[in-house]
C-alpha cells in the first residue's frame, strides 16, 4: 500500500489539488482516501466516503469485511491494475485504498454548463433543449427522447493525455452493420495525444483529401439526433463538446435543416425550393454578373446594359478586380462579425454594410450594381449556417467568378459541369455524397428535398439500412 502511495505522490508532483487523507481504523489498520479537488465535489467526497469511514474508526466495531459494503456510493469500481487509478482520480472518482483492495467512487464535481436553448440551430417550433458539454447529460437528453433497449451505446475512451470518452450510438435491429463496424474500427484506431472536441474525431474518420463539403453533420440539437437515429445513421457523442456528429452526412442535409419537420409540408417545400435557389445562387452570382457585363452584353436589354454603364461611368477599375475587392472585403466582415463578442458583432456589420459600402459609391471605387450583387451573394449565403458550408461556397464562387472572367456564360457552364463533377466524387463512409440525387432515392428524396405529409412517411431509406424499413403502419 505504502508503495502505491508514494507511485501516486511521484506521478501527481506538483499537482496542488492532489488530496491524500489517512484515516486509522485501528491499530494496524488505516485506509487512505485520495481525490483530486478541482474535479471532485468535496460534499460528495464527504457523504460517500468520508463520513462512513469516520463511523467506522470511532465505532467499537472496527473489523471491515469490505469496503465495497460500507461505502454505498452511486457508482463504485473495483480496481485490479493500478495503472487504471489515473484514468479514474482524474474523472473526478476518489480512490480508497486499503491493504491490497483498491476502490474508484464516483464523487464527480458540477462543475456543467446547464442545459440552454440552441445557439446555432435555432427554430420556432420544436424541442428547445441544446447539448452542453457533459457526456452523460447529453446520453440522458437522447436516452429520453428514445426508450427503446435496441439503442446501443459503444463506449471508447480515446487520447493518451485527455482519455476522452466517446460514444457510439446506432440502432442495433436499423443501422447497418457494415456501417457500425466501420465506424467503430475507425475510432479504435485512433492514436492522438488529446481529443478536444467532436469535430476532432470527425477529421480524423472522414477521409477529407482536398474535399471543401462537410462528409459529417455537426448538431446540438437532440431532436435532430434522434431522428437521425431513427433513420438508420449512427452518432456519435464526445465528452467535454455540445456538438454531436451524425454519419453518415450528405449534401441534402446540409441545405435542409431538422426544423422542417415541425412546419407543414405544404408551406416548408416552397422554402425548400427558395434554399437549394440560394445555394447556387451565392456561388454564382459575382460570376453571371461579370459574364453578362464583359461578353456577353448582348443578353442584357439595351435600357438595362444604358444603366450598368452609367452606374460604372468614373469607377477606375475593371468589374473583375472591383468584384474581387467586394468579395474580399465582405469575408473580412463575415470574419471580423464570427470573431468579436455578440455585442459588438451586429455594430461591425452595420459598419461595414452601411459606412464603408456607402463611402466606396460616393468615393467611386465601385459601382452601385457591384454593391448590390456582392450584397445579394452573401444574402444568400447567410441562410446556411454550417460553416463548412459556407466555406465551400467560397471556394466554388472564385471558381465560377475565374471561369467567367475568360468564357463568359459558357464558362459558367463549366463551372457547374466541374461542380457536379466535383461532389459526385465525394462519399461519407461509403455512401455517395449527392444522395437521394444521383443515386435518385424517392424516399430519401421526400425526407430532405421535397417534404411529404407526415403519414405518408412510412418507409426508410434503402441506402441508410437492409433490414428494417418500416417506420409506421398503414392505418392513418
Amino acid at each position: 500500500m505504502h508503495k502505491l502511495l508514494k507511485r501516486l505522490q511521484t506521478e501527481f508532483a506538483n499537482v496542488p489539488d492532489l488530496t491524500i487523507k489517512k484515516i486509522q481504523i485501528s491499530l494496524f489498520d488505516s485506509i487512505y482516501v485520495a481525490y483530486l479537488e478541482t474535479v471532485s465535489s468535496s460534499d460528495k467526497v464527504n457523504d460517500y466516503v468520508l463520513k462512513n469511514l469516520s463511523n467506522i474508526s470511532s465505532s467499537k466495531f472496527k473489523k471491515i469485511i469490505n469496503l465495497n459494503s460500507i461505502l454505498p456510493g452511486p457508482n463504485t469500481k473495483v480496481i485490479n491494475n493500478y495503472d487504471e487509478i489515473e484514468f479514474f482520480i482524474t474523472n473526478g472518482f476518489t480512490i480508497v485504498i486499503r491493504n491490497t483492495e483498491i476502490l474508484a467512487i464516483e464523487t464527480k464535481g458540477d462543475i456543467n454548463r446547464g442545459i440552454t436553448t440552441p445557439d446555432t440551430e435555432p427554430a420556432i417550433n420544436g424541442p428547445k433543449d441544446a447539448f452542453n458539454e457533459n457526456y452523460q447529460i447529453n446520453l440522458g437528453l437522447i436516452k429520453r427522447r428514445i426508450k427503446s433497449h435496441t439503442l446501443k451505446t459503444s463506449e471508447y475512451i480515446i487520447g493518451r493525455k485527455t482519455k476522452t470518452k466517446v460514444g457510439l450510438l446506432y440502432f442495433a435491429d436499423i443501422a447497418e452493420d457494415a456501417l457500425i463496424d466501420e465506424i467503430a474500427h475507425k475510432l479504435e484506431i485512433i492514436d492522438i495525444d488529446g481529443i478536444i472536441d467532436s469535430s476532432t474525431i470527425g477529421e480524423l474518420i472522414c477521409r477529407e483529401d482536398k474535399v471543401h463539403f462537410p462528409t459529417y453533420l455537426l448538431t446540438e440539437r437532440p431532436d435532430n439526433v434522434a431522428k437521425a437515429l431513427l433513420e438508420g445513421k449512427l452518432v456519435i457523442l464526445v465528452d467535454t463538446s455540445p456538438f454531436a456528429i451524425i454519419l453518415p452526412a450528405f449534401f441534402a442535409d446540409f441545405i435542409n435543416p431538422g426544423a422542417d419537420s415541425y412546419n407543414k409540408s405544404t408551406n416548408v417545400n416552397f422554402l425548400k425550393i427558395v434554399r437549394l435557389s440560394c445555394f447556387f445562387l451565392s456561388m454564382s452570382i459575382p460570376a453571371i454578373y461579370i459574364a453578362l457585363v464583359n461578353y456577353n452584353q448582348e443578353t442584357i436589354p439595351t435600357q438595362l446594359l444604358v444603366s450598368f454603364s452609367i452606374q460604372r461611368d468614373g469607377v477606375p477599375f475593371p468589374a473583375i478586380f472591383e468584384a474581387f475587392i467586394m468579395l474580399f472585403i465582405c469575408e473580412m466582415l463575415r470574419e471580423s462579425d464570427l470573431r468579436f463578442p455578440n455585442s459588438y458583432g451586429s455594430a461591425i456589420s452595420i459598419l461595414g454594410a452601411l459606412v464603408l459600402g456607402d463611402a466606396a459609391v460616393s468615393a467611386g471605387i465601385v459601382s452601385p450594381i457591384m454593391i448590390i450583387v456582392i450584397a445579394l451573394t452573401f444574402m444568400a449565403s447567410l441562410i446556411f449556417t454550417e460553416s463548412e458550408v459556407n466555406s465551400a461556397l467560397r471556394h466554388y464562387r472564385f471558381i465560377f467568378l475565374i471561369f467567367a472572367i475568360f468564357y463568359g456564360i459558357l464558362g459558367i457552364v463549366f463551372a457547374f459541369i466541374y461542380f457536379l463533377i466535383k461532389i459526385n466524387d465525394v462519399h461519407s463512409f461509403g455512401k455517395p455524397y449527392f444522395y437521394p440525387i444521383a443515386p435518385f432515392d424517392k424516399t430519401y428524396f421526400f425526407k430532405t428535398l421535397f417534404k411529404r405529409p407526415l403519414k405518408e412517411d412510412r418507409k426508410r431509406s434503402s441506402m441508410l439500412t437492409k433490414k428494417n424499413f418500416t417506420k409506421q403502419g398503414n392505418n392513418l
